[in-house]
């Protein structure tokens, strides 16, 4: 039996792998590992005998064998890496050896034929065959294209079965991973409809449309005049012919179901063409446009993509500088978020201008899109909703995938609650981990049928066809997210729906439900809306967003020699603690050229640099700033005595548990501070350079770029990618204000 532990440790050995087809796939693996020495032998196998002279001559094997017994003696690992329709034969002449504990595993596109294939000669699946994919390939084929660094940074998927033993799937796993592959498990019958998706229904269309084309009697005309676009779409039908005949037949029926689906939208399409509509060709154009982009970024903070980008994206923050000129920086997140979603639910047609473009605000327009809203944009902060009324939304095609956003799954999860069409809302890694309960409880006393993930966290999966019926709710912590979910879901439930916040927090829900028409009364920290009413088309500017802004308040007021003017930043007065909290401590902020935009106060905010004294943080600006605290910590690390933070529990369930992670940064750059559990103690006064980790928190990332104004050395600051996720193009704008901060490498 083989010693999975021992393989821990890199100079662990196991005796014999076999690799049986050395083309370019089974090459590599072969070679890969060959160089990475954790075999005593690599031999291989293939019928071709160039093919096995090449394999040895350029070190792809140790040796090479015609007879497959012969090679699989005293194996531990067999990879089969056979055309799809071969493999049959070759499981049916394994079948007939005696493995041993040998583990199988295999690279075949299509795994329920490789499974049905492998059932049928065994007798049954053998617990110790592991079947796989990997997603990677080369316009060169055969073995001496074997490249062993082929799979680094692509996708393989391990499809095992409830037979499956554990070890011989860990050992797979761990083979894969030591060529430096991202190893994902799934389902045999989920893999194959996904690939028959992404990759099979592509290559049939590339092909059948060449050879439809190229039938006609003017083909020459047709091709001499091909542009890229043409040429893009129609290169895979280049691919090896032999080949994906053997996967059509291999994954037959997955193929034929999503070929079904797609020629339903072709139908659609064609007769959207047909009877001149406009809207509906603009609905899939846009939403194929957009969807493309949108996926193609999130997929990369998964890291599905991460071939050209870089996991830990780091910030390199030199010490000193002084902030000048006037700034403005992106619009407000909440109200972007918001305007998209009412605007989906109106009569009539929004338009927005200032949208903030971050990947946030991106998720809930591609959500919106999923179910059916022709969206147009963002173009420069532009963006245009076609509204369906509230009760237009469709079934979206599958799970709705926010990303980071966790506004939008809070506030979805109220809409969706009174849906006719069940729903699923999914998030990355991090937004996986926040709590969803406080949101589903509420909703299921409204009748709402809502599951969680373990400990009440994402993916919520929510039940269509409840009738909804109001309530009032007294909220157990102060949260606009909760609130506003509330709110909506209550624009679709029986009578009134109300709740009373412990403390104030932002109201940009009740603004905006008010500009688009929608009756909602305000009697204190209560707020109270009914169902009947509708939403009408409105014109919405988006103001710059203060959340973004207190990154600069901050830096102008520690950076001496500071002068800066943060244009056009909303003041609405429930988000406003973060100038009151900088006032309190000394701070010299300005509002400059007052006014209302839409409903919504904004002003010129002019901030020069300041003597800061430390302050006992009064609990009833706590919720007023709740998201801007971890830059608020910069500023109390650069102030006179010590600052507490009291009655911010809400900080442990954010992106990151932003009291824990801040006070490690602090801590590693010399910041006097002790974490409590529902704050922070913090001395100020003199800290030097270091290295930090941010935790994927894009606010964590920003706030220490910061404190490099008045470090006395570099900061390092590790995991920064998800600033793009709130702040797109932070570090331009920081640089051009006069913050040394920038990707480290540009």
């Amino acid at each position: 039996m083989v010693d999975v532990t021992s393989l821990q440790q890199p100079s662990a050995k196991l005796r014999r792998l076999v690799v049986v087809g050395l083309g370019l796939i089974g090459g590599s693996f072969a070679k890969g590992l060959r160089e990475k020495a954790l075999f005593e032998e690599v031999v291989g196998v293939d019928r071709d005998p160039q093919s096995r002279r090449l394999a040895v001559e350029l070190g792809v094997v140790d040796r090479c064998e015609e007879s497959l017994e012969v090679a699989c003696r005293d194996a531990d690992v067999i990879q089969l890496a056979v055309p799809i329709l071969a493999m049959e034969k070759v499981l049916a002449e394994l079948a007939g050896y005696d493995l041993g504990n040998a583990v199988l595993t295999d690279v075949g596109s299509a795994k329920g034929n490789v499974v049905r294939a492998a059932k049928a000669v065994f007798g049954g699946m053998p617990a110790r065959f592991v079947p796989g994919h990997p997603i990677a390939g080369s316009e060169q084929s055969g073995v001496e294209a074997a490249n062993p660094t082929l799979f680094r940074r692509h996708k393989v998927i391990l499809t095992p079965v409830d037979s499956t033993d554990d070890e011989a799937l860990m050992l797979v796993d761990r083979l894969w991973r030591e060529l430096g592959a991202d190893v994902e498990h799934m389902e045999v019958e989920h893999h194959d409809e996904v690939l028959a998706a992404t990759s099979h229904l592509p290559h049939l269309l590339a092909f059948t449309l060449v050879d439809s084309l190229a039938k006609r009697s003017e083909n020459l005309e047709i091709f001499r005049y091909a542009a890229g676009g043409f040429r893009d779409f129609t290169r895979i039908a280049g691919s090896d012919p032999v080949m994906w005949h053997d996967i059509f037949l291999a994954n037959r029926e997955a193929v034929l179901r999503i070929l079904d689906v797609f020629r339903d939208d072709l139908d659609a399409l064609r007769d959207a063409v047909d009877s001149r509509d406009g809207h509906q060709l603009l609905g899939v154009f846009t939403r194929a446009r957009v969807a493309r982009e949108h996926f193609s970024k999130i997929l990369a903070r998964r890291a599905y993509v991460d071939a050209m980008h870089n996991n830990d994206l780091i910030y390199l923050a030199q010490p000193g500088g002084r902030l000048s000129g006037r700034v403005r920086v992106p619009g407000d997140k909440s109200i972007s978020h918001r305007s998209i979603m009412l605007g989906s639910l109106a009569e009539g047609t929004t338009e927005v201008e200032g949208f903030l473009e971050g990947e946030d605000a991106l998720a809930t327009i591609q959500a919106f899109r999923d179910m059916g809203v022709v969206i147009e944009g963002p173009h420069h902060g532009r963006v245009t909703v076609h509204g369906v009324g509230l009760h237009g939304l469709k079934p979206a095609p599958g799970p709705i995938y926010l990303g980071n956003s966790g506004t939008s799954m809070r506030l979805l999860s109220g809409l969706l609650a009174a849906q006719p069409f069940d729903s699923v809302l999914t998030g990355d890694a991090s937004l996986s981990k926040r709590p969803m309960n406080r949101v589903a409880k509420p909703l299921r006393e409204m009748g709402a049928v809502i599951e969680t993930g373990p400990e009440g966290r994402p993916p919520l999966t929510i039940k269509g066809g409840q009738k909804l019926t109001g309530m009032h709710y007294d909220m157990p912590m102060a949260s606009a997210q909760v609130k506003s979910c509330l709110l909506l879901a209550g624009l679709y439930a029986a009578g009134e729906t109300s709740t009373t916040e412990p403390a104030p927090t932002r109201d940009h829900t009740e603004r905006m439900l008010r500009g688009f028409g929608y009756p909602v009364e305000v009697q204190g920290a209560t707020a109270k809306v009914e169902s009947g009413h509708k939403l009408t088309a409105t014109h919405i500017e988006v103001p710059a967003d203060i959340s973004s802004a207190a990154f600069f308040l901050v830096a102008a007021s520690i950076a001496e020699g500071s002068d800066i003017v943060l244009e056009h930043v909303g003041i609405n007065p429930t988000r406003t603690g973060v100038i009151d909290i900088l006032k309190l401590m000394g701070a010299d902020i300005t509002l400059e050229n007052q006014r209302e935009v839409g409903g919504e106060p904004v002003a010129d905010l002019r901030v020069r640099s300041a003597k800061l004294k430390g302050i006992d943080i009064p609990e009833d600006l706590v919720p007023l700033a709740i998201d801007e605290f971890p830059v608020l910590f910069v500023a109390a690390a650069n102030a006179e005595g010590r600052t507490v933070l009291r009655g911010a529990e809400e900080l442990r369930v954010k992106e990151s548990d932003r009291i824990q992670v801040m006070a490690d940064g602090l801590l590693t750059l010399g910041v006097k501070c002790e974490p409590t559990p529902d704050g922070i103690i913090i001395d100020g006064g003199a800290y030097g350079g270091g290295e930090v980790w941010s935790h994927g928190d894009h606010r964590i990332a920003m706030s220490f770029s910061v404190a490099s104004l008045r470090a006395s050395g570099s900061i390092r600051i590790h995991d920064c990618a998800n600033v793009a996720t709130s702040f797109p193009d932070f570090l331009g704008l920081a640089a051009g204000a006069g913050i040394r901060v920038a990707a480290e490498g540009n």
